[in-house]
């Protein structure tokens, strides 16, 4: 489910809705000034940075909501006053989430969805389900890619799933920057999939589930190809390696979606970096 259509439902469920948005932050602070959560009568959407801060702001939002009052502001230093330690201090308005602020925020969560950097796992086996799993709650654009319905069928029904006859083709097609995690059932699958992303010089992040041996393996059939020997650096196989080993589906994945994160982190900062030098080009990010 993107932000998006979350915060309709949320907004749907919620009538009386107070919006909490940091309009002000010096100093240190859990989160960006912009940010902003929604606070009903029994339920949130969003945070701005938890903690003491949060649940100050909450319940304030809360009595205005029982109180009935429009709009208020708050200043809340960050320190021992309200048992925190972050040494800034942050403004808040609070305001009733109306229609035109909801549009507001609407547009504000569309406009972030449709930046998000897309990832595609391929293969919907036990990696690429859990890897869903985990990266279903980043700050993503997921999409699960497999040949077998049977196997997507098993994931979520939050988690976007294409059954496709030629992956592939998904690869040639994706946005630039995308992050490509090749973890399917089929081994020979796997290569032609690798191939094709090591063709994308625009991707984020390019990962094989497997071995050191299934490395060699792919190099040496890389290479006989025709393939560039020099593009094999971006290649990481075995994903989400650490150093650990382990080989559980779980611990796999979970090392993965923190590798995959790095990686897009790196991207979009070489991708800021660059636009402010080139104004024209037209940034990916969150």
């Amino acid at each position: 489910m993107t932000q998006a259509a979350a915060l309709t439902a949320f907004l749907a469920q919620n009538a009386d809705a107070i919006v909490c948005t940091l309009t002000s932050v010096r100093g240190s602070s859990p989160r960006e000034q912009g940010t902003f959560m929604l606070v009903g009568r029994g339920a949130l959407f969003g945070t701005i940075g938890g903690g003491a801060l949060e649940y100050l702001v909450i319940e304030h939002a809360r009595r205005l909501i029982l109180s009935g009052q429009a709009e208020e502001a708050m200043d809340v230093p960050l320190g021992p006053e309200i048992g925190q330690c972050c040494g800034g201090r942050v403004a808040v308005q609070l305001a009733f989430a109306d229609g035109e602020r909801r549009a507001h925020l609407l547009a504000q969560v569309e406009q972030e969805d449709a930046l998000l950097p897309h990832v595609y796992i391929f293969g919907a086996g036990h990696v690429g389900r859990a890897l869903a799993h985990i990266l279903s709650i980043q700050p993503v654009r997921l999409e699960v890619i497999d040949t077998r319905r049977e196997e997507l069928a098993l994931l979520p029904a939050s988690v976007s799933a294409r059954a496709v006859a030629m992956p592939e083709a998904v690869i040639r097609s994706a946005p630039a920057r995308s992050a490509f995690v090749i973890v399917t059932h089929d081994h020979a699958l796997d290569f032609l999939l690798a191939q094709e992303a090591l063709a994308r010089t625009d991707a984020a992040y390019i990962g094989m589930v497997g071995s050191q041996t299934k490395r060699a393996r792919f190099s040496s059939w890389f290479r006989a190809e025709g393939g560039d020997p020099a593009v094999l650096q971006r290649l990481m196989l075995p994903i989400g390696a650490q150093g650990l080993g382990d080989k559980r589906p779980a611990v796999i994945a979970a090392l993965a979606a923190a590798e995959i994160m790095v990686h897009i982190g790196h991207r979009e900062a070489e991708t800021v970096r660059a636009g402010a030098s080139e104004p024209s080009e037209v940034l990916i990010g969150r």
